[in-house]
Formats: C-alpha cells, sequence, structure tokens
C-alpha cells in the first residue's frame, strides 16, 4: 500500500509540474528549466517505486530520453519548436516506457494540431499581424497529463 501511494503522490507532482509548465507557456511562451529539472530528478524515485531494474529497465529509460532529446533538439535546431518544449519532452520521456512514450507523443502531435489552429483563429479573429507563436508546452502538458493519469487511476481501480 505505501508503494501504491509512493506512485499516486510522484504521478501527481509530475502532473502539477506539467500542468504548471503548460500554463507559463501559454502566459510567456517560455518554461522555466526548474520544472524539467524536477521531473529529471524526480523520476528515479518513480522508477523505484515501480521496481524497475538497472538493467535494461532503466539503462532503456535513459537511453529512451537521449534518442528523445536527440529527436526533438533537431526539431528545435530547424525552428519548430522551444529549448524549453524539448527539456520538457526529454524529462517526460525519463517517465514512461516506450509505449507509453509513443502514445504520448501522438497525443502530443495531436493537441498540439488543436493548440495551434486555437492561435490561428485568435490571430485571425484579432486581426493580428505578428507571426503566431504557438505554447507547444500546453500540448506537451496536456499529453503527459492524460498518459499519467493511467497509473493514478489504475490504483483506485477506476
Amino acid at each position: 500500500m505505501e508503494w501504491d501511494m509512493m506512485r499516486i503522490g510522484l504521478a501527481l507532482a509530475a502532473v502539477a509540474l506539467l500542468l504548471s509548465a503548460g500554463i507559463e507557456d501559454a502566459r510567456t511562451r517560455l518554461i522555466a528549466n526548474r520544472k524539467s529539472v524536477a521531473l529529471v530528478l524526480l523520476a528515479p524515485l518513480w522508477w523505484w517505486a515501480n521496481g524497475a531494474s538497472l538493467w535494461p529497465g532503466v539503462a532503456m529509460q535513459l537511453a529512451l530520453a537521449i534518442v528523445t532529446f536527440g529527436v526533438f533538439a533537431a526539431a528545435f535546431h530547424v525552428g519548430a519548436m522551444g529549448g524549453g518544449d524539448v527539456k520538457l519532452i526529454a524529462a517526460l520521456s525519463l517517465w514512461l516506457p516506450p509505449m507509453l512514450l509513443m502514445g504520448m507523443l501522438v497525443t502530443m502531435s495531436l493537441a498540439g494540431g488543436v493548440v495551434t489552429l486555437a492561435m490561428l483563429v485568435d490571430k485571425r479573429c484579432r486581426r493580428h499581424a505578428d507571426p503566431v507563436e504557438v505554447p507547444y508546452g500546453v500540448a506537451i502538458a496536456i499529453a503527459g497529463i492524460l498518459t499519467l493519469r493511467e497509473p493514478i487511476l489504475n490504483q483506485f481501480g477506476s
């Protein structure tokens, strides 16, 4: 029971960090490094609470995070997303096994499309001349929260 509570507490902490990052990105178009760093620092506790082995469990999560960071750093390099978004996705990838990460990335892409459309509609309605700067942290937060709800709800039998 105590491990269940630890998993729930850690998942709720991650949800709070993601929610905070999404709100911050929507308001300022920036995501504070401390939010991604907090996710990174909490990840080993998440692994421990979930009984991950050092090999291959933790090693796989680290490799997955490195690959994820590399892919999204390339997107940053071509101007497709911000550095805070890249760090947040990489930090979140430490929490998710490969299949959940893939699902989260699909959800993130769909949510990103919705956020982008909303920003374009807003621009058109307000007749802004400025280029649209999409707060992609909102999509990352939505996808991360939807993905992390699974371990929380599973503990309560929902």
